[in-house]
């Protein structure tokens, strides 16, 4: 009888890891949600090797101070501050953690049983490392099945490591796909970001034949930037554009796509917007830019900026569209500069 469910489970975990194969070979579709479908099989082999009821598997976000569920296998995601919670104490630890007795550990957060009626039994948290040996992430297992509902710390971590070793693999080159993706000096997307979401979000909006919709953008830049770096140094030109970084992202809508172009070129992205929103739009950036002040060290560094703004024609290459936007932001820097041209 034990042989039969060994089989069974090793059919089980054969059948996961064809899955991972397929989805780590292929090419086809949005790559954020290969990598969901990825981390929930991943997710779900771990819940099969130690028998749990639920399982899921969190990110570390460093910068923000949060811990959130990439995947999860029988709950919805959950985003917690990441000095909270067993999953908190985990990552913080670097070490894994059992309770077969959650509701009296003085970690255990029982809010979600709360909201959903559901009793947690037992739990197990390891930490899910880079190949630095650096913490950054955790894989949580809930309510063992059979072993009277009890994680044991050597037979159910072990079987565990084999998935969160992958998971820890898996993120590492996912965080680092990101990280390229960014401007490390703003925390923005860079140029590789913006073909990606054209690619996999922008484009298909303006190719729905069922449901086309508009997609506009702007190309703008700081005027006189190198006049900032001579009369104040490269230090103050980094926080001129961290300063307006934070400006696009505090007035822009989450839908919106924020880019640094490169030097102090910055693009914006607008789905579902004609070119006269796209300039209205612009026109309220242009000003709130001008009305504010970049303070460095003892500084109080004035800006504007000029914008050139353009609806995308989806029957162009996007390189084309981004040419016709800028050739209307030379327009705006020829004639003044501290304009909006559509």
């Amino acid at each position: 009888m034990d042989q039969i469910k060994s089989d069974v489970l090793l059919e089980e975990i054969f059948e996961i890891t064809q899955g991972l194969y397929d989805e780590m070979h292929g090419n086809d579709g949005d790559i954020s949600a290969r990598h969901f479908k990825i981390f929930r099989l991943l997710t779900d082999l771990g819940k099969k090797l130690v028998n749990a009821d639920r399982a899921s598997f969190w990110k570390w976000d460093k910068r923000n101070h949060q811990l959130w569920t990439a995947a999860a296998v029988g709950t919805g995601r959950i985003t917690i501050p990441d000095d909270t919670g067993l999953v908190g104490m985990a990552v913080k630890e670097g070490n894994p953690i059992i309770t077969n007795d959650p509701y009296t550990h003085p970690n255990f957060n029982s809010d979600v049983d709360k909201r959903t009626g559901y009793v947690t039994k037992s739990i197990l948290v390891m930490p899910v490392s880079n190949c630095k040996g650096e913490v950054i992430g955790a894989y949580q297992a809930i309510n063992k099945i059979g072993n009277d509902g009890k994680f044991d710390i050597e037979e159910d971590v072990k079987r565990l490591s084999l998935a969160s070793f992958i998971c820890g693999i898996t993120l590492e080159s996912e965080i680092f796909l990101a990280d390229s993706m960014h401007d490390r000096l703003t925390g923005i997307k860079n140029r590789m970001g913006f073909y990606s979401d054209y690619a996999n979000t922008y484009s298909k909006l303006l190719k729905d034949m069922e449901n086309p919709r508009n997609v506009s953008l702007f190309i703008c830049d700081i005027d006189f930037f190198k006049k900032v770096n001579d009369t104040y140094g490269h230090n103050a030109g980094d926080a001129v554009l961290k300063h307006i970084a934070e400006m696009f992202l505090c007035n822009c809508r989450v839908c919106d796509g924020v880019y640094r172009w490169g030097g102090e070129e910055f693009i914006v992205v607008l789905p579902n917007t004609d070119a006269r929103q796209a300039a209205e739009t612009a026109e309220r950036l242009r000003k709130t830019v001008m009305e504010s002040v970049c303070e460095f060290e003892e500084l109080k560094i004035k800006l504007t900026m000029s914008f050139g703004v353009g609806q995308i024609d989806p029957l162009k290459s996007i390189e084309d569209n981004i040419k016709d936007a800028d050739e209307k932001l030379y327009t705006a820097k020829e004639s003044g500069r501290n304009r909006v041209i559509v």
